[in-house]
């Protein structure tokens, strides 16, 4: 029987390499965006909240939480809060879209380009059900929820919930009897629990800082230059003046 595994890879392999960056970096936000709203999706309609899948033992859990605020649960005020948020990300997202349009006519490495469009996908990603979910879903408190459900969702725009299932507790145990505090608490590592949106900010980001950090470095040394360069153009042509 002929594999052709091998020859479907190399056809794609070969379909990328003619593709302009422009066109990689929308690829690769509509497909962090679908897998991440497919899973959300998934979530909302087959688990309640608290519900738990085991993947891997105690390792990997998908554990069906939901949080009102920022990435990895943490929270940010109340309704008027989560208004600033959205508005904050709104922002953020217009931002990182022009200057992604910026570095698409640029000499750079694409995978800086890549980088800042995993940024950009995690925060549509998560922005997507801040705006929506509380119109086309009910709670999920005690029940499935049910999309675009006849008695109309649990919120309002801006005011939906993100949805967060991956649960990594690597490492349980105690804290010493002798820690002030936090002594003969239960201890957790990894604690938060979030999602395929925020594994893409946070990717992207630690991708910038370990591999493009001299990137901006070297950029900001040219404006500096140039800005330099500037000042004294026109400090000669001041003094040139003068004297005439």
């Amino acid at each position: 029987m002929v594999n052709f595994a091998p020859i479907f890879f190399i056809l794609i392999r070969s379909i990328i390499s003619f593709m302009s960056s422009k066109v990689k970096s929308i690829l690769i936000v509509v497909l962090i965006l679908f897998l991440d709203q497919t899973l959300k999706i998934w979530i909302k309609t087959n688990m309640m909240l608290g519900d738990e899948i085991v993947i891997a033992k105690n390792w990997f859990i998908i554990h069906f939480v939901e949080n009102n605020g920022m990435a990895f649960g943490l929270e940010f005020g109340n309704n008027i809060g989560k208004y600033f948020l959205s508005i904050f990300r709104l922002i953020a997202i217009g931002a990182i879209g022009w200057y992604i349009t910026k570095l698409w006519k640029r000499e750079v490495p694409f995978g800086l380009i890549a980088c800042f469009s995993l940024i950009l996908a995690g925060a549509i990603g998560n922005i997507l059900d801040s705006a929506f979910y509380g119109l086309i879903f009910n709670e999920s408190y005690g029940h499935v929820a049910s999309i675009f459900p006849a008695g109309g969702g649990y919120s309002s725009f801006l005011q939906g919930r993100v949805v967060d299932m991956f649960y990594f507790p690597l490492i349980s145990g105690h804290y010493p009897h002798w820690l002030p505090f936090v002594g003969g608490d239960d201890f957790i590592f990894f604690r938060p629990v979030f999602n395929l949106a925020d594994s893409s900010i946070t990717v992207g980001i630690t991708l910038i800082l370990i591999f493009y950090r001299k990137f901006f470095e070297e950029k900001h040394a040219e404006n500096k230059t140039d800005s330099e360069e500037n000042s004294g153009s026109e400090t000669t042509s001041g003094t040139g003046n003068k004297e005439n």
